[in-house]
């Protein structure tokens, strides 16, 4: 496998995802040509190519530059959501060069520092990025490689040349985690999720295992109390555990109340009481998204007065619980929530901030296979809404499946009217009545893209009362 330093230039196929987006980031930050194709013009390559890095939306290798075909010093990215088939990788593939996944690559630059890995099947996203963001306010520092757009540094990449910590998402899809070797490492949650690839939770749970097994000697597994993950009883590495308030855990929040919409508490840990702490992004799963990286924070010597001061002022990431429109009769929230359990703790969360509130969900279903196989779970949850619009499954890699559609998800819920929606038709069907209205998007496909005309739509409602 080539090395990090053998490296003189970079092609990602893939380039416009998140992750690869961040390498992209990097690799341009240490001074190489980077360049790569996506399938369609978006936010995050629009970025890119503002900072000097191109996009190519031809599937040719005939739009290879010179420069990254010389196969000895050209690495090239792919993300695993890119057909084996796509043009360019096959024709890299055919020429000899090294084409390696992300995990993979993500594996070399995380083995060259400390690497604090923070895995689950959801919340691993705003957990890294606010562990991230404690890292950065305070003297320990770090690079990071986010899986959402922090909206503290605008950024997925975070780059310090001093700090020995790389804080990394950990991806379970394609067992890519698997690829890392963390000092510290946490795991969030393992639900059943990919099963078009695992094939069954047992699986699932193997693959967590195993990730348990990765972390280096004399390192800290953090887990979130009353998971399932056996780590092959190794007694060289640190385990513990946190809750929301569980005091069997070894981090948990106590004296938690509501001010003004954002929750205060403080932090029980081994060492004792931290008081006073404010978050400063709304939702009760994201005090307990906080309580893991602030055990992930602690345990790499960030001080509490650091982590105070860096919690009050995280504000979050873009597609988490992002809130686009707020006035005292209609509210407009955007979430990146695709899985049921996800999804439940969204409106949870929504319904805790705005009581009295109907709640009105728009939610494009991401993948067929996880609309066949969690199509009563999507049902339960959704039907926590007052009204639901059901868009198109997001197909993403996937084909078609015979008799699978929203409609599968739309059938089972009896509790709530449901309606199906179009893009053409988004936003003019959100049409909130005299009662105080939230009104939610949510799903992982592009349902992203129509969010500044529903917020301008409902903006204009607003100010026409």
């Amino acid at each position: 496998m080539m090395q990090v330093e053998e490296v003189k230039q970079v092609w990602l196929v893939g380039i416009g995802g998140i992750g690869m987006s961040a390498l992209a980031r990097y690799f341009h930050r240490e001074g190489k040509p980077v360049a790569g194709y996506d399938r369609r013009p978006s936010g995050v390559t629009e970025a890119l190519e503002s900072e000097g890095i191109s996009v190519f939306f031809d599937s040719s290798p005939d739009c290879i530059a010179p420069v990254f075909r010389a196969p000895r010093h050209t690495l090239v990215i792919y993300t695993p959501a890119v057909e084996q088939e796509q043009e360019q990788l096959v024709w890299f593939r055919k020429q000899g060069f090294e084409v390696l996944k992300r995990a993979q690559v993500l594996g070399m630059l995380s083995a060259r520092k400390e690497a604090v890995c923070i895995a689950g099947t959801h919340g691993k996203t705003t957990i890294s990025t606010l562990t991230a963001h404690l890292f950065r306010q305070s003297k320990v520092g770090c690079t990071a490689f986010l899986g959402g757009i922090s909206k503290n540094y605008h950024s997925n990449f975070l780059w310090d040349e001093q700090s020995p910590y790389v804080v990394l998402e950990a991806d379970e899809f394609d067992r890519s985690f698997l690829w890392l070797s963390p000092s510290l490492a946490l795991i969030s949650a393992v639900d059943a999720d990919h099963l078009d690839i695992y094939g069954s939770h047992q699986e699932v749970e193997k693959a967590f295992a195993a990730f348990a097994r990765r972390v280096k000697p004399n390192g800290v597994l953090v887990m979130k109390q009353g998971l399932r993950v056996q780590d092959g009883g190794k007694t060289d590495v640190k385990v513990l555990t946190y809750a929301l308030e569980d005091a069997s855990a070894d981090y948990y929040a106590v004296e938690l109340s509501l001010e003004d919409g954002l929750y205060c508490f403080s932090l029980q840990t081994p060492g004792g009481l931290i008081p006073d702490l404010k978050m400063g992004i709304p939702g009760l799963l994201n005090v307990e998204n906080a309580i893991g990286a602030m055990a992930l924070a602690l345990n790499a010597g960030v001080e509490a007065e650091e982590i105070r001061a860096a919690l009050s002022d995280f504000k979050g990431i873009a597609r988490r619980f992002d809130l686009h429109v707020s006035s005292p009769g209609l509210v407009y929230i955007d979430d990146y929530a695709h899985h049921p359990e996800e999804i439940r703790a969204t409106l949870s969360s929504v319904r805790a901030l705005y009581p009295g509130f109907r709640l009105c969900g728009v939610f494009q279903p991401h993948l067929y296979t996880r609309t066949r196989d969690f199509a009563e779970g999507f049902a339960e949850s959704l039907a926590l809404l007052d009204e639901l619009f059901l868009m198109d499954i997001y197909p993403a890699r996937e084909l078609p499946l015979p008799g699978v559609s929203a409609q599968t998800i739309g059938e089972l819920i009896r509790e709530v009217p449901v309606g199906y929606v179009g893009p053409e038709d988004l936003p003019e069907v959100l049409q909130p009545g005299a009662q105080p209205t939230v009104v939610l998007t949510m799903g992982a496909g592009d349902i992203d893209r129509l969010v500044p005309r529903i917020a301008k739509h409902l903006s204009r409602l607003v100010s026409l009362k």
